[in-house]
């Protein structure tokens, strides 16, 4: 079946296509240059054109604009705090019993990493000193985004980034009481 001239016939071939594809990316870099010069200058290269684009003004509109809390809550749904509760129920349950993540149920008021029987991370048992208790701001503060507010906190879930979703979802826990 695959005699001698048979392999040297392929292997013909396949150098062949080799050294084309070889000589067609030599032809390519001859016709066309990408990168710096060989020159030696390996500055800014020129530009075809440039866009004017306006200074932010040194942070002071890029801080985060501070929120109302306050009249937030006052404003707040707790009909629609409890469909943004659906997102805490895989972990968290409203009857006093632990899931996952400790029961909820009075949570606003309740000191921090306080519910006996919980194995807490020690990132949340530490986080006691800076916050003793869950007040509406702790808690408005750390639904944002609990990594960055507690690091090292086991609690995977990402955060509520609309304040009138924390506003209704801390309305929802304190009717839970």
């Amino acid at each position: 079946m695959f005699d001698t001239m048979t392999v040297t016939k392929a292997a013909g071939a396949l150098i062949g296509a080799l050294l084309f594809l070889m000589l067609a990316n030599w032809a390519a870099d001859g016709l066309f240059h990408v990168g710096s010069s060989e020159s030696g200058d390996h500055g800014e290269q020129a530009q075809a054109y440039t866009i004017p684009v306006e200074d932010a003004g040194g942070g002071a509109e890029a801080e985060e604009e501070q929120i109302d809390f306050e009249a937030l809550m006052a404003a707040a749904d707790p009909a629609a705090g409890e469909k943004d509760f659906g997102k805490c129920r895989a972990c968290h349950k409203l009857d006093g019993s632990d899931g996952v993540g400790p029961h909820l149920n009075g949570v606003v008021g309740r000191a921090v990493a306080s519910v006996s029987g919980f194995a807490y991370s020690s990132a949340m048992v530490d986080h006691v000193a800076e916050e003793p208790t869950w007040t509406v701001e702790a808690l408005q503060e750390f639904l944002a985004n609990p990594k960055a507010d507690v690091p090292g906190t086991k609690m995977t879930f990402a955060g509520l980034k609309k304040p009138e979703d924390r506003a209704d979802l801390i309305a929802y826990l304190q009717a839970q009481q």
